[in-house]
This record gives structure tokens, sequence and C-alpha cells, in this order.
């Protein structure tokens, strides 16, 4: 099969030619045809197969021979993208494809000035990636306008339900005109993804061309069992060991992420971090440093999970485990690309047993897991596996208690002091699915 069978026009076959594409992936070989035949569309694939292209290149042909010319502060298409980053990759993308059609595109995201937006969105722009919270803005400031809107794309939507979007998709969603093509695409569909696609879609199309909320096979994943307190160190020993020359590491939070870069710092290391509290065009600089290998060490946070097309990235860390088990597929899912061969190692302590299993059981596999000498933890991280279990020790038999009762009180409950509290269960974010209101029912 060939792009040219699935009846794309000459100046795409051309782009996609010139950019390196010889054969369509599996999603690409299933979704370009629908979206040209206008069906709503949602489409799951693992992460680094193509996505961007299987929506954006169709969505390209359509707008080039159908609709009329865009109006001033319009646009054609809409492309929602939960973070900066995956708005800047996705745009890149979409300019790269539309080189050789007379097609405006533009990228609209917080963290910069609008003032200059407002001025691009004048003449209006045909295809327009955002993120949720500056198109509100832009449009309750009457910057944009989706009367002449024909398509809407929603990528990684399930990353912005994440991300507390769920307001923010419910307003969008009332401001679109109600005729319109939405395409949903994303690397795992969640049930909450599933309730969404059946109230902004119209019968649509559903694709899934690998197994559910599946890892890469390109990936090789390992855990290495560390006290939470010699992370650092036993990072530092592995980088020296393994001679890595580019990483990317995910941190869980931001002061994570700020602590770890100032100790590489600090050991010469050249390292730089990304996160929410960083400007965009730090955040910008310090990933096109990484692509360049000007940094050898990137550490970020989950903003970085998605949309980060980085070549022939080696290796992918997770420092911390991600809280959300999904997100663990889209971090590694940043080496392995386009059929490229990676490693991701995860560096797990006891208290983020519950993670592991979590991940484990979403994959449906077994983590391997490599002890690194004189790192062996104190605090032993129990035994997980892909059913979801955390295989625990048996109990010692607990000693006598000494006469006296020398007790010590824990939350209102008297705990020997031999004994250990039991932590507290593990409970699953809930994310929120935005509820569309659709008018009064009609009485029959």
């Amino acid at each position: 099969m060939t792009f040219a069978t699935l009846g794309l026009i000459e100046p795409l076959q051309h782009a996609l030619e010139t950019l390196g594409y010889q054969t369509p992936t599996p999603v690409q070989a299933q979704a370009i045809p629908a979206v040209l035949a206008g069906r709503d569309l949602m489409a799951a694939a693992q992460t680094g197969t193509g996505k961007t292209a299987a929506f954006a290149v169709p969505l390209l042909q359509l707008l080039t021979m159908e609709g009329p010319k865009v109006a001033a502060n319009s646009a054609r298409a809409l492309i929602l993208c939960p973070t900066r980053e995956l708005a800047e990759q996705v745009h890149a993308s979409v300019a790269e494809y539309a080189q050789h059609l007379p097609l405006t595109t533009y990228a609209v995201y917080g963290g910069v000035s609008i003032n200059p937006q407002m001025m691009k969105l004048r003449k209006g722009v045909d295809v327009l990636v955002a993120t949720p919270g500056r198109l509100i803005d832009l449009f309750r400031q009457n910057a944009l306008k989706l009367n002449q809107l024909q398509t809407l794309v929603l990528d990684e939507a399930d990353r912005m339900l994440d991300l507390g979007f769920s307001e923010e998709l419910a307003n969008i969603y009332r401001m679109l005109p109600k005729k319109r093509q939405t395409l949903l695409f994303s690397a795992t569909f969640s049930d909450e993804i599933r309730t969404l696609a059946g109230q902004m879609l119209n019968d649509p199309l559903s694709i899934e061309v690998s197994p559910r909320n599946v890892a890469a096979n390109t990936v090789k994943q390992w855990v290495v069992p560390v006290d939470k307190k010699r992370k650092p160190e036993l990072f530092v020993h592995l980088m020296r060991k393994g001679r890595w020359k580019q990483v990317l590491v995910f941190a869980k939070t931001r002061n994570g992420v700020d602590a770890l870069v100032d100790k590489l710092q600090g050991l010469g290391i050249n390292a730089d971090g990304i996160h929410g509290d960083k400007p965009q065009a730090t955040r910008q600089r310090a990933l096109d440093r990484f692509k360049s290998s000007d940094v050898q060490i990137l550490v970020a946070t989950d903003v970085a999970a998605r949309g980060l097309d980085i070549e022939d990235l080696p290796l992918v860390v997770n420092f911390d485990l991600p809280i959300v088990a999904e997100d663990y597929i889209h971090r590694i899912g940043r080496t392995g690309r386009a059929g490229n061969t990676g490693e991701a190692i995860s560096l797990v302590c006891a208290d983020e047993v519950n993670m592991l299993s979590a991940i484990e059981m979403l994959t449906r596999q077994t983590l391997t897991r490599k002890m690194e000498q004189d790192f062996e933890p104190e605090h032993r991280v129990p035994d997980t596996d892909a059913s979801g279990q955390v295989v625990k020790k048996p109990k010692k038999p607990k000693k006598p208690k000494a006469s006296g009762g020398g007790g010590k009180r824990n939350l209102g409950k008297w705990v020997d002091s031999g004994e250990v509290a039991p932590a507290e269960p593990s409970i699953k974010p809930v994310r929120k699915v935005p509820v569309f209101n659709t008018g009064p029912r009609k009485k029959k």
C-alpha cells in the first residue's frame, strides 16, 4: 500500500515523500480514507505510530479541495492539544505536510503574550492548533470566531481530562457549530474518553490498531529497586556506568525536577529541566538544546510525556513513577519511535509499589527487576505482577507486649511500639468527564 492508493493529492504525496514517509502506518491506512469520506472518528494507536499524519494529512486535503476561503478572525479546522509542547509539535508537523498547499496554519497557547496571537488571527487561518485555555481566551476577546469551523480534532483527549480541562472542553463544545466533522485521537482510551466520544461525536468509526493500553514492543523496560533517598545517587551511578549520552528523565513534581537538575549541574553534568512553572520560551529553549544534543540530560514533569518527538532518543528514565498509570505508556513512548528500539528504566522505591502494580496491570506485563550492587534498598519493594496484586512477605510473629502498656497513640488508635501503622489505601485519581447540556428533552 502507498499514500497514492489512499487517494491523497500529489502535493501531499510530495510533502510526505520529502519527509521520508514511504508507506502508511496501520493507523494512517485506516484513518485517512475515513477522514476523507467525512466520517467522525475515534482512533487509538500506540504512541509513535503516526497519529498526527493520520488526521492532519486528510484534513489538509479536505480544506484544499472544498469550502470557502477563510474569513477574518476565523479558523476552518481546529486541533486541540493538552500542552504547549504538544501544540508546537503538532503545528510543526502540520506546517510540513502543508508546505505545497495554499493553506495557512498557526498555533496558540498560554505562557506567552496573547497580543501577537490576536494580530495573527485577524486575517484568519485555515488550521489552528490550540490549547483549551488560550482558545477560550481568544474567543471571549472576539479575536476568534468558530462559525466557519468544518473539522474539530481532539488530540490526546485523555490527557486533557487528566489535566483538568473538562470544564474547558464543555465550554468549547458550546462554542462550536453543530454541523462539523469531529476526530478523536489518542494513544489510550479510558472509559471516560469513550463517554466523552459518545457526547461529542456523531456515529463515529472506531479504529484500534493495537491492543488497548499496551506499550510499544520496541522499548525494552525494566525496574531498579532503590530507597527513595538514594535515587539521585543511583541515577548518577547508572549514567556513568552506562555512559549515557542523551536521556529524557521524568520526575513527579516541579520541585523534584529542579532538585535533580541542580544536583546534576553541581556535578558538572550538562542538564536542564522543563515544567509548568517555567516560561514557555525557557521550556522551548531547553527542549531545542536537548534535541540538538547541546543538553545531555533533560528532566521534565509529565508536561513532556506527550508530543515530544525526539529523533532516535535511546533512553527514558522514570526517576519517579507517574501517579496515573496511563502516563507511563506515554513517557516511555518518547523512545522506540518509528520502528527504532529504545530503553526505559524506572527507579522504584517502596512507597511506589502501588503505582508499579497499576502500571503492570495496565500494560499486562510484569516488569523485570534488576538489583544494582551497593544500592540494594533497606526498605524492600514488595513483589508485584500483571494481575495487579502486591505480594507481601509473611508477617513475623509479634513479640509479647511488655507489662505496663507503653504504647503510642496514633490517629485515635493504640499501636504497640513494635508495630507499624497500616498504609493508607491507594486511591486511583478520578478524571471528570465534561457534561454537555443538550437542551430539554421533548415529551413523547
